[in-house]
């Protein structure tokens, strides 16, 4: 069986997630006992021997939606969203005179990749409900790469994952060159994923009651606060990009 976890599994965080997948194979009885973390992600998702996963928003509804079994949401806690959704901020140099992402429609936008949900298809929403594109940009392979990019001035302004700029802000001391100038509208957060011959019900369950038993302090770490219900179309109403940076 696969079980891996790899939205946010930073190094930093690897203790944690460690000690949250044991908690759940516990409740499950099942599963193997280290997290797969040098695996190819999209044949894990894939994969009928998936027991466990975690996989962006626009993924999930652009090609893993009838693939796989949706067990469940985190609710990460966070103030700027609704119990299980999340939502990207827009990061800009502090020394950048611009002071909203209206204001950037001719900036070099840094992205992770083009199959992200935080990273460019909520720009490219917030982008196109405001009125303009973003036209040029640069890939990075991560949202601390695109943030990295951005604070060394190669990029205007880059949107990450809330969570993911809540990590960078605790681990990389380039996050003090960055300011956030505004965020996208909320969508359902990155959703927690099993093989269709799995029992998503049960699985979730477990993961409630292992996020449950973990200490304050690991849930605090891994900005985890619970989990919850959350259907399919819930993400499938959200629309697909229009375009692509690619």
């Amino acid at each position: 069986m696969i079980v891996s976890l790899p939205m946010y599994d930073r190094p930093e965080l690897h203790g944690a997630f460690d000690r949250l997948w044991s908690a759940i194979r516990q409740e499950l009885k099942a599963g193997p006992v280290k997290l797969s973390r040098d695996s190819n992600v999209w044949q894990d998702w894939v994969s009928r021997d998936l027991l466990l996963s975690q996989t962006c928003g626009l993924p999930f509804r652009a090609k893993l939606h009838d693939k796989v079994a949706l067990v469940g949401t985190p609710d990460h806690g966070l103030a700027l969203s609704n119990s299980g959704y999340y939502c990207s901020v827009f990061v800009a140099h502090k020394d950048d005179p611009r002071t909203a992402p209206l204001e950037n429609a001719d900036a070099v936008l840094a992205y992770n990749e083009p199959m992200s949900q935080s990273g460019w298809a909520a720009a490219e929403a917030y982008a196109r409900d405001n009125g303009f594109a973003f036209t040029r940009f640069v890939q990075t392979g991560s949202h601390a790469a695109s943030a990295k990019t951005v604070a060394e001035m190669s990029a205007d302004i880059a949107a990450l994952d809330v969570v993911s700029w809540k990590l960078i802000q605790r681990y990389e001391s380039f996050a003090e060159k960055l300011r956030v100038i505004g965020h996208t509208e909320q969508t359902p957060a990155l959703p927690f994923i099993t093989a269709k011959n799995c029992d998503p019900t049960k699985i979730f369950e477990a993961i409630a009651n292992a996020i449950e038993r973990l200490s304050q302090e690991d849930r605090d770490t891994l900005c985890l606060q619970g989990v919850v219900k959350m259907t399919p179309e819930e993400y499938l109403a959200i629309p697909l990009p229009l375009s692509s940076p690619c």
